[in-house]
């Protein structure tokens, strides 16, 4: 059975040409990038590429970029130093719909005696300036606002946050992780003091990941040791992955010169064809301001496992939320936010598209997916009367 791969923002697969780059390092390439020597001398020099073509992809300067071990480690450091660097502050404000990565540092935080403000946001899942102005004030070290949700796609307002804290003078930075190869990022036109990304979620391997800095701005590391990114991030490089992200950036860049279009047209045909066929179906978020491949969508009366788990029988892969929390008990924290209703909050499902996503398989998702939720409704009294009086009115129009 063929994998129908609709779940990219948990993860994305390595791209061909991005394991033939990174496989030399495993090989003949294998010396360490600090040696005085000429041969490790080389490896420096090829992760200086690598640097290059991230460094492009968002519009940094090279000396701009620290590589980290992934985005969680990007979003911690981003914290970390930030309070670290401004001593006399103890807050932070952020939004309650951000990855786990920060939502679960700042509870670190604040065993610490740190405080967090949390943003709420609106049924769209969008956050108000308002809410944001009245949050911050002298005392505030850092504001963090994701550039778009990781499950429903919607996307923040980046610069003008970046522009109303700029002229405050305090410290911003942005997880990126879902964005990158997705949509344009240009930090030269974007106020945002630190942004992080991940490899594995635009086609390079796991274990990999960004943290942009600002030149001028202030930086404290987080891990502590050797040399290595001119003090910024100590260990040994992950010297393949780094290469193939570099290459990844450099093939995303050449994608988004073509365009999203098509990857956002598959995405509004399956949403389309759903919304049609499943009655009491709800799409989650801003439809106007969202990421071009995700599309979160709510079934009522049923619960979200039951319909992956019968996708899978099909080969279908989705997911319910993010990768980073599928093994909680508890619905969706961005959902929750948002004020879904509990009929419908149990039973959402995230479908991610990468621009290697095909009609085909856009068809026969719908194709299966219908079937399944109607199955899965009549075990549930809910769904049973929902779905008859549905069918009455079908048959009701059809008389007349």
């Amino acid at each position: 059975m063929k994998t129908i791969y609709l779940d990219n923002n948990a993860t994305t697969r390595v791209l061909p040409e991005v394991v033939e780059a990174m496989l030399p390092f495993y090989t003949d390439l294998y010396g360490n990038a600090s040696s005085m020597h000429s041969f490790g001398g080389q490896v420096h020099g090829r992760i200086e590429q690598a640097r290059a073509q991230v460094a492009e992809l968002i519009g940094a300067e090279p000396e701009e970029i620290v590589f980290t071990g992934c985005g969680s480690e990007s979003d911690n450091t981003a914290l970390m130093s930030a309070v670290e660097c401004n001593p006399g502050k103890r807050r932070l404000v952020t939004t309650r719909v951000e990855h786990s990565a920060i939502l679960n540092f700042c509870k670190h935080l604040a065993v610490k005696g740190f405080h967090t403000t949390y943003l709420p946001v609106d049924t769209l899942g969008r956050i108000s300036m308002d809410a944001l102005l009245e949050a911050i004030d002298d005392q505030t070290a850092v504001v963090s606002v994701m550039y778009a949700n990781n499950e429903t796609g919607v996307v923040f307002p980046i610069e003008e946050i970046g522009k109303l804290l700029r002229a405050r003078g305090i410290l911003f930075h942005t997880d990126a992780v879902q964005v990158a190869g997705k949509i344009p990022i240009d930090v030269k036109k974007l106020p945002v003091d630190m942004l992080s990304l991940s490899g594995h979620k635009l086609h390079a391997p796991k274990g990999i990941g960004v943290l942009y800095v600002r030149k001028g701005v202030r930086f404290c590391p987080y891990l502590i040791g050797g040399h290595q990114e001119r003090g910024r991030r100590a260990g040994t490089e992950n010297v393949a992955s780094i290469i193939g992200l570099g290459k990844a950036c450099e093939l995303a860049k050449k994608e988004l010169a073509k365009g999203t279009a098509g990857m956002a047209a598959l995405r509004d045909r399956l949403e389309k064809a759903l919304l049609e066929r499943c009655p009491d179906a709800v799409v989650n978020g801003d439809r106007e301001s969202r990421l071009p491949n995700t599309t979160s969508v709510s079934f009522e009366y049923v619960e979200g496992e039951a319909i992956l788990l019968r996708l899978d029988e099909f080969g279908i892969c989705a997911s319910s939320g993010s990768a980073c929390t599928s093994g909680s008990l508890q619905p969706s924290h961005v959902l929750r936010a948002m004020g879904i209703p509990y009929t419908a909050i149990h039973g959402s499902v995230r479908f991610s598209l990468s621009s290697y996503t095909t009609p085909t398989e856009i068809d026969r998702v719908i194709e299966v997916l219908p079937p399944i939720i109607r199955e899965l409704r009549s075990y549930s009294p809910f769904g049973r009367d929902k779905f008859e009086q549905y069918l009455c009115r079908i048959d009701g129009a059809r008389a007349d």
